[in-house]
């Protein structure tokens, strides 16, 4: 079928038109006419693919990585910065109106800047799956292939860090090798600022060959390895032997941050010092405040609040994590408390009245504490989210319900080249 295309969603999709039905196609750009393969038919709309571009738009480009369209990972190499960039803040504003109901006067008073940073390299997190195949030729390591639950043929990854990505041919070749090759179903990678530890998720033991092998590869690449028999909490350093403590720094405010590889941090570090940067200057602490940053993780918000002179307590639903928190904050020389906190049932009353919230909270938002906020309290919330959908929801009830207007919002791309969309949003009590 041909189709002309619309517009491009925030799944990094063409959108266009048959009959008067939508039609959703993977591969295609905002004022293009293609033909498109039909995938799938459904009540509301279609999901289809190019099969061939009859005139391309001026924002197509080569895809630097020779595996895209069949990697699950990336959806829009196709299409340059801006075009990616403006899709994720069409989308922002499509769920702020549709789902938040802010539109007209409730409509955000500023749109910010995108935060945005290098497109290639920047991921120093991923859990790459892992699967034997004999037809393969052996071990595959990689993304997941698009809309499907194997595992892509892949031997470089335009997204890693160039040092990773060089790791992957050498890791199909250590599975493959391993007496529980087909037992191994990821590895996670973490990248610090003193180097890369790997995460083998194994579930059978290793033999004494096995734990050879991973030792001479550990040599040899310079990464250390650390396995992880069962559940996150069995994780644990296998070579070299001493804990892999990993850093990044946020050199603005004179903090770095301490997490093991296995602990949450943001994907993409150089992104991430931009987004603390903003956050900060949007919420604006200053000395005498008190702030509360939810879902505070390992301080990556907590401690520059403090480096700002602001009285800051970070709660957070992992005991671990509020345990390297606080020992982050020590090595820091700052003064911040943190406790363990369900934020899914807040009951934060003993600590008494904030004056501003940060509040950066998992995909399924922060429905809760933004039902149970005070009337009076606080006067002042940056709300830090990783999906649109929900910020939408609970911004609906801040400006619905709470008295909140919304000052400002604007996206972040933490992940270049994907649908994901992350974004910053300031809300304010008159």
């Amino acid at each position: 079928m041909q189709l002309e295309i619309e517009a491009l969603d925030a799944a990094g999709r063409g959108v266009g038109r048959r009959d008067g039905k939508v039609v959703f196609v993977e591969g295609a750009l905002a004022g293009e006419l293609v033909e498109a393969q039909l995938l799938r038919g459904r009540p509301k709309f279609d999901l289809a693919r190019v099969a061939r571009i009859l005139r391309p738009s001026s924002s197509r480009r080569e895809p630097r990585c020779p595996h895209f369209g069949v990697c699950g990972g990336c959806a829009t190499q196709h299409a340059d910065a801006r075009t990616q960039i403006a899709a994720k803040q069409r989308g922002l504003e499509d769920n702020l109106a549709r789902i938040g109901k802010l539109s007209g006067k409730d409509a955000p008073g500023a749109m910010l800047a995108p935060i945005q940073g290098e497109e290639w390299g920047y991921r120093h997190r991923a859990r790459l799956s892992v699967r034997y195949v004999e037809s393969k030729g052996g071990a595959l390591v990689g993304f997941r292939e698009r809309r499907s639950t194997y595992v892509a043929d892949m031997r470089s990854c335009a997204v890693l860090p160039e040092a990773v990505s060089a790791l992957i041919v050498p890791l199909r070749g250590l599975v493959g090798a391993l007496s529980v090759r087909d037992r191994v179903p990821q590895i996670e990678i973490a990248v610090g600022e003193e180097g890369t530890v790997l995460v083998f998720r194994h579930l059978s033991d290793l033999s004494a060959a096995d734990a050879d092998a991973l030792r001479a590869f550990a040599g040899a690449h310079g990464v250390r390895i650390w396995l992880q028999p069962a559940g996150p909490e069995s994780a644990h350093p296998f070579h070299p032997r001493e804990p892999a403590t990993l850093s990044y720094a946020l050199p603005e405010f004179g903090v770095r941050l301490q997490f093991a590889p296995t602990e949450f941090t943001q994907v993409n570090p150089a992104v991430n010092r931009l987004l603390v940067a903003r956050a900060l200057q949007l919420l604006d602490p200053r000395p005498g405040e008190r702030v509360a940053d939810l879902f505070c993780g390992i301080g990556n918000f907590a401690l520059p609040i403090a480096a700002r002179g602001a009285q800051v307590i970070g709660f957070e639903g992992s005991a671990p994590l509020v345990e390297r928190a606080r020992a982050n904050a020590a090595a820091n020389g700052l003064v911040a408390q943190f406790e363990v906190a369900d934020l899914f049932r807040p009951h934060l009353e003993p600590y008494g009245r904030f004056d501003k919230y940060l509040l950066d909270p998992p995909r399924e938002g922060a429905a809760a504490l933004v039902a149970a906020l005070p009337d009076a309290w606080p006067r002042r919330i940056v709300y830090v989210s990783c999906d649109p959908a929900t910020l939408a929801r609970d911004a609906e009830v801040l400006v619905h319900h709470k008295g909140f207007a919304l000052a400002a919002a604007g996206v972040v791309n933490m992940f270049p080249h994907t649908a994901h969309v992350e974004s910053i949003a300031l809300f304010e009590r008159g």
